[in-house]
């Protein structure tokens, strides 16, 4: 049992849309993330994902409507539900979702595609 310190975590990364795991909890992965520009549309068939800022701000778009999180806000997309987050600026974000979820859901992109995520 250790505690993990988000800023330090962040401080060890500075590419965009390659999340790192930081904590593990009943089936279930806490990861951090920064994201820069637009992602590519997705949706997970099976999973839950939340979306937590911890720094800057991002907009989640939906085929029907976009939402807007700022640092403290969190966002939990439904499975099934096509989005894309989308940042302006570089933001830090905390996700957490099952094990094995894979970042870009139901869509293979040789740019954005992470399979195997480093552990800090």
């Amino acid at each position: 049992m250790e505690k993990v310190n988000l800023q330090e975590k962040l401080t060890l990364f500075s590419d965009h849309w390659n999340p790192r795991i930081v904590g593990e909890l009943n089936g279930q992965h806490v990861k951090l993330a920064k994201f820069k520009g637009e992602f590519v549309w997705h949706h997970h068939d099976h999973e839950d994902e939340l979306f937590m800022v911890v720094q800057g701000q991002f907009r989640m778009e939906f085929r029907d409507k976009t939402v807007e999180l700022r640092e403290g806000e969190f966002l939990i997309v439904p499975r099934g539900v096509e989005h894309r987050p989308v940042a302006q600026e570089e933001v830090s974000v905390l996700l957490f979702e099952p094990a094995g979820t894979v970042n870009t859901g139901n869509r293979e992109d040789s740019n954005r595609t992470r399979l195997n995520l480093e552990r800090l």
